[in-house]
């Protein structure tokens, strides 16, 4: 066997070899990035709650053991799925703060100001969680509020033991510099956390039961929001307690699709996660992926185009629909989506250039996902964030939770007119009580009306695609959802023109394949991991549920009940 013949063989191995078999349960199953906020979610489907009871349970505990992205002082998204077929799209993203302006990051020229939108307390929008939690337990769940709170309350004040990832990244978090009360809470003013210790939280324990006792506009409302209001206040940020009073969470009709008879139901705008993913497969689905191959040139230059395309469109039209109209069905429309495949040449990479004009996208990559599903088929798939890794950085002061700064993700200034004529990122310019776009994708899809699996990821801008190819890998190439979440997976957003891609993902031949097409790729030690998917797929002949959660999740769980 030749040198080369044994890298190829060993390099295409290396993303399967490892996977164990998925988790099997049959009464429920949680996948989280921290396995404390699984159990706690799997707990509450032992009392007899449903996926939104476990699913509302386990957002409370990401907040706690989960502090680089698990929040109540964010937002996210979430698809709901009943086992009747009733469906909704939650969203509960941030906001602007009434006192926020196009402007407010511009430097006296008009410039942006570097760093501005994402440091300080003005980086911070209205948080949505708890309102978004509230709003799904209140459509949706069968247990009492208090009930929900009760697992995370016990994390908060009983603690949890560190775990190895945990303790080296809050030792290395330099942006807690800035801010006492993040030292004190995080870093216990340079008596860094060990592995194995136990972490508690007090005054996030003391916040959590308020609320447990008072309601959730206890949050908006109550000692918190005054609490969350005076940190504003002191450091000069712009979130008020009007803010807080009026924050609202919206139900919203899911993306819905369909690829290769499965129905998809996904996130719309002001998420762009749902339409990137339908595009992409209804581009797809005009070819035969699995007999292209998993890891074939042939199937990645597709993938790399349809990508391509779907993110040239997302720069060109998404905002919040609040503010701008969305042609969402006009992009999802069969005609439209045929007209854009037909401009791939099988043959030869799309310059961007061509499809476009504008700066790239910029989301943070530090987004948490979960997955559940219960003993009846009811299922949650949510994705929520703080932004960058522990948000802004910024503790309210009393209150023990870190604050967002999701203002990064507005454009701070439009650029020129795109081809499309569209002046790029208008409609995701700031204003007040204005959402900004996003590229989470929680999904969930069924077949012939029956629950088929759910799944999410983490990523930034990367979500839709790792959505995109673990959907692919369990539709086309009959993988367990567990090999489906651990493939090595790419990347392309139309801008930068580059192509990301994971190390030990390809073979040398692949990527001299590729490289011929004239696509330009990323090495692997500049690319780093590509999302961290948690999911769970149904056993259609048993019933079983099967749950993964990403070898790339150093803390991840797939807890069963």
């Amino acid at each position: 066997m030749s040198r080369l013949l044994a890298f190829v063989l060993c390099a295409c191995a290396a993303a399967f070899a490892a996977s164990p078999d998925p988790v099997r349960a049959r009464n429920g199953i949680v996948s989280t990035a921290s396995a404390p906020a699984s159990d706690a979610g799997v707990e509450i489907l032992k009392r007899g709650g449903n996926a939104v009871d476990a699913a509302v349970a386990t957002a409370f505990a990401l907040a706690v053991t989960y502090p680089t992205a698990g929040n109540i002082g964010g937002g996210g998204f979430m698809i709901v799925r009943m086992a009747d077929g009733r469906a909704s799209a939650i969203d509960y993203r941030e906001t602007a703060s009434g006192g926020a302006s196009s402007t407010m990051f511009l430097d006296a020229k008009g410039d942006p100001i570097p760093d501005a939108p994402k440091t300080g307390h003005r980086a911070v929008g209205v948080p949505g969680t708890v309102a978004g939690m509230a709003l799904a337990l209140e459509k949706y769940g069968t247990l009492p509020w208090k009930d929900v709170l009760a697992p995370a309350i016990q994390l908060a004040e009983r603690g949890f033991p560190v775990s190895h990832s945990l303790a080296r990244a809050l030792r290395g978090q330099k942006k807690f510099d800035a801010y006492p009360e993040s030292r004190r809470v995080f870093q216990r003013d340079g008596r860094f956390y060990e592995e194995g210790e136990v972490f508690r939280q007090p005054d996030l324990a003391a916040t959590l039961r308020r609320m447990a006792a008072q309601g959730p506009r206890e949050f908006y409302e109550g000692k918190t929001a005054e609490l969350l209001a005076a940190e504003m206040r002191q450091g000069g940020g712009l979130v008020s307690l009007a803010d807080l009073r009026t924050y609202k969470a919206i139900a919203r009709e899911p993306a819905r699709g369909t690829y290769r008879g499965y129905e998809l139901l996904s996130m719309p705008p002001v998420s762009s996660g749902g339409f990137l993913l339908l595009h992409m497969l209804g581009i797809l689905e005009r070819h035969d992926l699995d007999a292209l191959g998993h890891n074939s040139s042939e199937k990645y230059h597709l993938l790399i185009e349809s990508m391509r395309r779907a993110f040239a469109d997302r720069a060109a039209y998404f905002g919040d629909p609040g503010f701008v109209n969305v042609p969402l069905a006009a992009l999802l429309s069969p005609a439209y989506i045929a007209a854009r495949a037909a401009t791939i040449d099988r043959a030869r990479a799309t310059p961007s250039s061509t499809l476009g004009e504008g700066a790239p996208v910029r989301e943070s990559t530090e987004t948490t996902h979960f997955s559940v599903v219960d003993r009846a088929g009811n299922a949650v798939s949510n994705t929520y964030t703080l932004r960058d890794g522990y948000g802004s950085g910024i503790t309210v002061k009393g209150a023990g939770f870190l604050l967002n700064n999701v203002m990064d993700e507005f454009a701070a200034k439009a650029g020129a007119p795109n081809v499309f004529g569209f002046p790029a990122g208008e409609a995701n310019t700031i204003a007040p009580g204005k959402r900004p776009v996003s590229s989470q994708t929680p999904t969930i899809a069924s077949k012939d009306g029956k629950l088929a699996f759910v799944v999410g990821s983490p990523g930034g801008t990367t979500i839709p695609n790792t959505v995109l190819q673990v959907t692919i890998n369990l539709i086309d190439h009959r993988m367990t959802i567990q090999e489906a979440v651990d493939a090595p997976r790419i990347h392309h957003q139309w801008m930068p023109d580059v192509v990301r891609y994971e190390r030990h993902g390809m073979p040398m031949d692949v990527l001299h394949a590729l490289a011929t097409k004239g696509h330009k790729l990323i090495a692997p030690g500049e690319a780093g991991r590509i999302g961290m998917a948690h999911g769970i797929a149904i056993d259609a002949e048993t019933g079983i549920r099967l749950g993964a959660s990403d070898a790339r999740s150093p803390d991840g769980k797939a807890a069963g009940h």
